[in-house]
């Protein structure tokens, strides 16, 4: 009896030791960052990122419309749908080393300053 339990300790053990590697690659490939980002507050035409500064790769965009008007929000090459007052959406960008412009596309709404930079590092 005592050497099924040792047998089968030292089967867990394996197992854990070999599993342990593909579990660490794994979770490091799907790490990513989250930024939250208001739009319309504190006023109308204002965007308010959680974060000015995330480390490069994937970066979750989740945008809340806190307006009164429609807003979307555009990073490099991805955009949120229009956003009516209330509704929110999100965005998945991986992005490189540097400054990533970010702007609701509205028309006239960067122009009145709904536009800023992200640093990625």
């Amino acid at each position: 009896m005592k050497f099924r339990v040792l047998l089968l300790s030292l089967f867990v053990a394996a197992v854990g030791l070999a599993v342990a590697p593909i579990a660490a690659t794994q979770s490091k490939a799907t790490s990513s960052t989250t930024v939250t980002v208001t739009m319309g507050k504190p006023t109308e035409f204002h965007i308010l990122l959680s974060k000015k500064t995330v480390p490069h790769g994937t970066v979750v965009f989740k945008v809340t419309n806190k307006g009164k008007l429609s807003h979307d929000f555009k990073i490099g090459a991805k955009k949120t749908p229009l956003l009516k007052p209330g509704k929110s959406a999100s965005i998945t960008v991986t992005l490189k080393a540097g400054s990533w412009p970010y702007k609701c596309t509205v028309a006239g709404h960067a122009s009145y300053g709904m536009k800023g930079v992200l640093k990625a590092t």
